[in-house]
């Protein structure tokens, strides 16, 4: 009695077009790094300027939606 073998001969079976031929697993990810380029030290965040002009753009929403709150129950 023989064992029943899940793969087939290779050689008794057709390639598929494009496909990976029978018996044989394609690699589940990629084998390059994920590093590209050289090592480049993080920098502190973000710069003062940014950060102030967000903070000014969302206190200027602010004081007109309460200026137009107060229209508005005028």
């Amino acid at each position: 009695m023989s064992a029943h073998v899940p793969d087939p001969d290779p050689r008794n079976t057709t390639r598929p077009q494009g496909g990976v031929p029978p018996g044989e697993t394609p690699p589940g990810e990629s084998s390059t790094g994920s590093g590209a380029g050289p090592y480049r030290p993080l920098t502190r965040g973000w710069g003062k300027g940014p950060l102030v002009l967000i903070c000014l753009v969302a206190l200027a929403c602010a004081l007109f939606f309460l200026a137009y709150a107060v229209m508005l129950n005028v």
